[in-house]
């Protein structure tokens, strides 16, 4: 009988230990600033979506309209080299998404608004910038994890997307298994979760680098611009929430059923989607156009944006 109470006092001790101890964890809060406002470039400005306010850099006129599609962990400064050029032919929006940039970054709980962090919300959420802006089609140029949520819009509001520019896009992602986000999804996991996020910044250094082919590319001024959104208040929770909310769908299976034109852009060194990835999805998408850049990484509107504008253009061109 003695045994059978102290392995039951051990096995309550325990439990406690797992549900209780977490939240033992501190998590201080970090120096921020509340107002996105005052870390906005001068040609930003904020559009109501719903319940979020999108920061969006908007430039041009004429068609068709591009939306651009930042990757995880940037924003809509990624396009900065090249947004200017664009903007002479036709209106360009490039916006940050909920999570990254400075749009707003709601917490869960949600309250009276659905989540804003999953996939198939941030996909609705871009056809609800196009309204905003009396967009009717528009050509998405979808970078990385957004050249993922690109394809989600086409297949979700294919009436909505001209075209796509898919730039080392990250389509053929495994969905984050449902276990593992169940146990994302529990109170402890959400506590600790913002500390997780919080190393992000320290290494956007090093992520830099193994983006870029020519590491002369990753300047302090490239470094700053990505790192400015860290400074807005809710940053490390927000990208914590998007982590829980799960990773896009699998989408290699379905990418062919799409019945727009495809130009797909890859460098011929990205570590990050590979550029074998970008040659096999070519393969598979028989009306798709590839480039493939020389000497480049998987930032290619950034390391040569010369080349992207040039693709990008003839592109477009062909659309007429």
């Amino acid at each position: 009988m003695r045994r059978l109470r102290i392995a039951g006092l051990a096995l309550l001790v325990t439990t406690l230990l797992i549900i209780l101890g977490p939240f033992l964890v501190p998590v201080p809060p970090l120096p921020c600033t509340p107002s996105a406002e005052r870390l906005a470039g001068p040609n930003g400005t904020f559009v109501r979506i719903d319940d979020l306010d999108l920061y969006a850099e908007i430039a041009g006129q004429g068609a068709p309209a591009l939306v651009l599609l930042h990757g995880f962990a940037a924003s809509a400064y990624s396009f900065s080299d090249v947004l200017p050029a664009l903007a002479q032919r036709s209106l360009v929006v490039a916006y940050d998404r909920p999570a990254f940039g400075l749009s707003s970054r709601p917490l869960w709980p949600y309250r009276d608004m659905e989540n804003p962090y999953t996939p198939e919300a941030q996909a609705d959420q871009a056809v609800a910038l196009m309204d905003a802006l009396g967009i009717d089609r528009a050509v998405l140029v979808g970078h990385s994890a957004g050249g993922g949520l690109a394809v989600l819009v086409a297949l979700r509001h294919p009436e909505r997307v001209q075209a796509l520019v898919l730039v080392a896009p990250a389509v053929r992602v495994n969905d984050t298994p449902d276990w593992l986000r169940l146990v994302l999804r529990t109170p402890q996991a959400r506590y600790l979760a913002p500390l997780a996020a919080r190393a992000l910044p320290l290494n956007a250094p090093l992520l830099l680098r193994i983006a870029f082919h020519d590491l002369r590319a990753v300047t302090p001024d490239k470094i700053e611009g990505y790192s400015r959104p860290f400074r807005f208040c809710g940053w490390d929770r927000a990208l914590a929430e998007l982590v829980i909310s799960g990773s896009p769908p699998y989408l290699g299976d379905v990418i062919g059923g799409l019945d727009v034109p495809i130009l797909l852009i890859t460098g011929d060194d990205d570590h990050i989607v590979p550029t074998a990835d970008t040659l096999r999805l070519a393969r598979d998408l028989p009306h798709a156009e590839i480039v493939v850049v020389p000497e480049c990484g998987h930032i290619p509107h950034e390391e040569h944006p010369d080349v992207f504008l040039r693709a990008v253009t003839d592109f477009l061109d062909r659309l007429e």
